[in-house]
């Protein structure tokens, strides 16, 4: 029985997400789904109980143990959604071992980057990665097949005991470790104890994702970046809920997104925005969704248009909610709590979170004032909040200044409490004395029919220290042409405040993205420096 949360999770001393949670479910509901994975080409299905689960994740500490890993180890995972991803990652946390998840995007460089940065011990891969660590020297475990070089994990599990024992975990010993998918720069390590994440997302699977242990919940990220443990491994599993992956390993696609929806018994969907707003593109008319009963977003701002348009196709309402990898859910649009959502705002902060907008000198800013947001880490630190950028002090004591933790990102609250995101606190742009979030402009220009994505950044200019640039790309059946640009200038115009309006449009065929889809502003704002345009856009500036 999942007990009523008002005041976000308690610390225990001990603490283990495989013991304490995963074990406990195994328990009281043996048999109840826990893990159901879909192959997209052959719709071959993998069902996993609980009880199979903890067993499995057993034998995987066995196993991990046998190939010499250790507790506080780093064990780095490049997989596609396959089982034996979570397998590994509950079989390290039962062990002591550190996960760093990995996603299969990278490039050999990027790879070895993770693994001279973290130290890791040991990989887990598959054959289409395995080129990626021709040059790591630690242990090696392949999933799908025992190439020269690689331990077969699959054989290895089927062989290990699925007796396993070790001492307790402390809630505040290493428990997994993410590199951010920086905007800026190279990825910083984000370091989360055994509580941190694997209790302090009991409040995303309880508040923000409404989980039941009847749910069946779908969550499109990619398993290497830090969504993935919000809501397809702890958030879920707090809750007892069954996760449900469907394993594609080709760009996104929105009508096999919306198939899937309809086909299989899903009742609670997370999907970022950017898959969003392809997905509302399509003829929803089409399709029926009979289970759903709950959808969620995060990962960047949603535009209310977006909102409005699956609303009116499915009657469901989007809650969107606000976090880092840093974090578990801060902010958030919560069905449980029963706030009205009000469309293009974060929600409200969410429960044990001390939340308060700040200027550059620590001091709170009055409700309609924009300031960057902060949460309060002293006298009592909260949990749901990560360790440490680890190895790395100097970052960690800039981010952590006086009794705050600052987020970088910059938003606005209004008197019922409610946040209205502004944009990271690098890139709002300041155009002749007027301070300007790319957001607010992205969201005018996707509302004209012709625009499928768009992102806002600042260029310098002399006159006015920047002006607004706007880098689209367009719908497959429009063609970039000058008349169009100043079409969506008055658009702008029209919609936004005047002094918004994007100055220069660049029609470009795709948006430079971070691994968990973020856009990259960082390479627009040096794309759009530039005097010469982009090989695949076309410009025009008034």
């Amino acid at each position: 029985m999942v007990e009523p949360l008002t005041d976000g999770p308690k610390t225990p001393v001990y603490f283990n997400f495989a013991t304490d949670v995963v074990d406990r479910w195994a328990q009281e509901r043996p048999e109840a789904l826990a893990l159901w994975c879909v192959e997209s080409d052959t719709k071959r299905q993998h069902q996993l109980s609980f009880k199979q689960v903890s067993t499995l994740s057993r034998q995987a500490a066995n196993l991990f143990q046998a190939v010499g890993v250790r507790r506080g180890d780093r064990v780095l995972l490049m997989l596609p959604r396959v089982p034996q991803w979570w397998i590994a990652v509950l079989g390290l946390t039962r062990l002591g071992a550190v996960p760093v998840p990995a996603t299969s995007q990278l490039t050999a460089r990027e790879t070895d980057h993770r693994l001279i940065s973290a130290h890791v011990k040991t990989v887990i891969s598959d054959p289409e990665n395995a080129g990626k660590f021709a040059g790591f020297s630690g242990g090696r475990l392949q999933v799908g097949g025992s190439a020269a070089g690689w331990s077969d994990f699959d054989a290895g599990i089927r062989q290990a005991s699925p007796d396993f024992s070790a001492e307790p975990t402390r809630s505040d010993e290493p428990g997994i470790l993410y590199f951010t998918s920086a905007t800026t720069g190279h990825p910083k390590m984000v370091l989360h104890t055994h509580a941190s994440y694997g209790l302090g997302h009991r409040l995303t699977g309880q508040c923000w994702l409404d989980l039941h242990p009847s749910d069946v919940h779908w969550n499109l990220s990619d398993l290497g970046w830090g969504k993935a443990a919000w809501s397809s491994f702890f958030g879920p599993w707090q809750m007892g809920a069954c996760v449900f992956a469907l394993d594609y390993r080709s760009k996104f696609n929105p009508v096999l997104a919306l198939q899937t929806l309809a086909q299989y018994p899903i009742t609670t969907w997370c999907a970022p925005p950017t898959a969003l707003r392809l997905v509302v593109r399509e003829d929803l008319d089409n399709y029926r969704f009979t289970h759903l009963r709950h959808c969620v977003t995060a990962g960047e701002p949603l535009n209310p248009e977006v909102m409005t348009r699956w609303k009116a196709a499915t009657g469901l309402t989007l809650y969107e909610a606000y976090g880092q990898t840093e974090t578990v859910v801060l902010i958030g649009n919560f069905r449980s709590i029963g706030d009205p959502v009000r469309p293009g705002s974060m929600g409200k902060s969410a429960p044990g979170f001390h939340l308060a907008l700040l200027d550059d000198h620590l001091a709170e800013v009055p409700h309609g004032t924009e300031g960057e947001i902060a949460i309060r880490v002293k006298p009592r630190r909260p949990l749901g909040l990560f360790q440490e950028y680890w190895l790395d002090p100097q970052e960690t004591a800039r981010q952590f200044s006086g009794d705050w933790y600052l987020t970088g990102d910059r938003a606005v609250r209004d008197a019922q409490g409610y946040f209205w995101f502004v944009g990271r606190k690098d890139d709002v742009i300041k155009c002749s004395g007027y301070r300007i979030g790319p957001f607010e402009v992205e969201s005018t220009l996707l509302e004209h029919p012709a625009v499928l994505e768009a992102a806002i950044v600042g260029k310098p200019d002399e006159v006015r220290g920047q002006i607004v640039k706007a880098f689209v790309v367009l719908r497959s059946s429009v063609k970039a042409s000058l008349t169009l640009a100043r079409e969506l200038q008055a658009h702008c115009r029209r919609v936004a405040a005047p002094y918004k309006y994007p100055r220069e449009i660049e029609f470009v065929d795709e948006l430079p993205k971070t691994v968990s889809g973020k856009i990259r502003r960082v390479d627009l704002r040096r794309q759009g420096s530039s005097s010469a345009s982009s090989p695949s856009g076309s410009r025009c500036s008034t």
